[in-house]
Formats: structure tokens, C-alpha cells, sequence
């Protein structure tokens, strides 16, 4: 059976090595997951020729919306958050599914993260409205997100009228109301630097951090948070907890996690600067 990452840029993606341990710790041998450069003009051609021998996609930017009008079926979590991150193709049909959102609570608990009454998200794009549902999930309705440009934050909105949810756009680089919250970073690299420098002189004090940056780690604002005593979740945590619910629903099989942290972790300490 064949599966994929779709995206673009795709070639520093992480998901095939953590996929193709999955598929030998659980003996599946002929099974194959590789990455494919793909645009949104290109998905519709991409998923038409993905034919029996095809178990699933794995989606990442800008393809977890883009995909939503080209499936059969979406889980109810999917349509909430207006994006699904996978693809797995059963009885003919193409089934759409979000693993960020377990992904992240997932992280977030491993990490030690406490409980918080209170949360800020930076970024407006797909994952910030995974997030949102990930503090559902958590039991948090109301959080501010800051952004650059409030025009561009339309999606994020709709998402979180179909959450439930109570969001306050903040200009990015404003501090959260309340201290203790929790802080998660759906920016990319260096885009919370500023968020790291106000951890560092305790003018924000958060509970918990996740940062959705997985490579350089540690990043700026993980550093700042751990050293200012919060619980700290990686990129590499949420990418190895969506991946591994991938698995399980491209195979039917329960995702080896401990093998395929290991290969991750092996891949980028590989890949790290020397």
C-alpha cells in the first residue's frame, strides 16, 4: 500500500521517516509513505490519480482547507475546525479526518502542561483553528489570537463560531489579559521571537507553552518559556502525535509511538547544524 505527505515546500518534511517506522515496528513491509511536492492547483489531479493500491495522504500547508470541497466524507472535527490534515481512502470514498487537534492536547498533557483558565494563540492560519478546538478539548472557550493582519483572519473566525468558541483579535505582540495562561506559537520560525522576549524579562508569564516549530529546537520562545519554569511542548511532540494518528487510521493498526519518536529524533539530530 502507497501513502504520502502533500505539500509545498515538502522536502524538509519529517512525516516520512516517522511513518515508515511505523510501518516496519508493525511488520507492514509493503507499505510505502514518501513526499510529494503539491500545490492547491495541483491536489484535485493528485487525489483523482490516487487510485486502490493508496491507503491515505498526510496534508500540510496550504492544502488542509483547500481539500475539504474534494472529499466524500469529513469527520464532524474536520468541518469544526474548516480543515482536515489527512486523507485515508476506504471503499471507494476519500474520508477526510484531523489529527492536529488530538495531536496537540495529547502534546500538551505529556508535557506536564496544567490546567489553564485562559489561552492565546498566535497565528490566524489552519493550525491556529486546530488550536482553538485543541482548548475546547482542554475546556477553555475563550482565548485572544494575535495577528498581524485582522482581514486575513475570516477562516479563523468561522472556526470559532463553529466551535463555540469566544476569540478576541489582538494586534500581534500585545500581552495576553491574564498571566498563568497558556501560549501557543502557529507562527513560523523567528515569528514569536518577540513573545520569547517578554517570557525572558517575566513581563508574560505563561503556564505552558507549545510551539508548532519543530526544527531549529529549541526555539527562542521554548527556551525562554523552560527557563522561566513552564511546561514546555515541541513541535516534534505535535508532529509525532498527528502522525501516529495517522496510522492508525491509514492501517487499522495502533501507531507505534516509541519507534517512531526514536527515528524521528535520530532524523534531526541528523540533520542538526554540526
Amino acid at each position: 500500500m502507497r501513502a504520502a505527505v502533500l505539500g509545498s515546500p515538502i522536502a524538509h518534511s519529517l512525516s516520512p521517516v516517522l511513518h515508515e517506522a511505523a510501518y516496519q515496528a508493525l511488520g507492514l513491509s509493503g507499505w510505502t509513505y514518501e513526499a510529494i511536492e503539491c500545490d492547491e492547483a495541483r491536489l484535485p489531479g493528485l487525489l483523482d490519480s490516487c487510485g486502490p493500491a493508496w491507503a491515505g495522504l498526510s496534508l500540510t500547508m496550504p492544502l488542509k482547507r483547500a481539500v475539504l470541497p474534494l472529499l466524500d466524507e469529513t469527520e464532524p472535527l474536520a468541518a469544526e475546525v474548516g480543515g482536515a490534515n489527512t486523507v485515508v481512502f476506504a471503499g471507494g470514498a476519500r474520508r477526510g479526518y484531523n489529527t492536529d487537534v488530538p495531536g496537540m492536547v495529547t502534546a500538551l498533557a505529556q508535557a506536564g502542561a496544567p490546567a489553564a483558565g485562559s489561552a492565546m494563540i498566535l497565528g490566524a492560519g489552519a493550525t491556529a483553528c486546530a488550536a482553538l478546538a485543541a482548548l475546547r478539548a482542554l475546556g477553555i472557550r475563550q482565548a485572544e489570537v494575535a495577528v498581524r493582519d485582522p482581514g486575513r483572519a475570516a477562516d479563523l473566525l468561522a472556526a470559532a463560531w463553529r466551535l463555540g468558541a469566544d476569540v478576541r483579535l489582538v494586534p500581534f505582540g500585545q500581552l495576553p489579559r491574564e498571566r498563568g495562561g497558556l501560549l501557543i506559537s502557529t507562527v513560523t520560525a523567528g515569528g514569536a521571537d518577540i513573545y520569547a522576549q517578554r517570557v525572558a524579562i517575566s513581563a508574560l508569564v505563561p503556564a505552558a507553552v507549545l510551539d508548532v516549530i519543530y526544527q531549529p529546537w529549541p526555539t527562542p520562545l521554548a527556551s525562554a518559556a523552560a527557563a522561566a519554569g513552564a511546561a514546555v511542548a515541541s513541535g516534534f511532540d505535535l508532529l509525532l502525535q498527528q502522525a501516529a494518528g495517522q496510522v492508525t487510521l491509514m492501517t487499522g493498526q495502533a501507531a507505534p509511538a516509541g519507534a517512531m519518536r526514536a527515528a524521528g529524533l535520530a532524523a534531526l539530530s541528523a540533520r542538526a547544524p554540526r
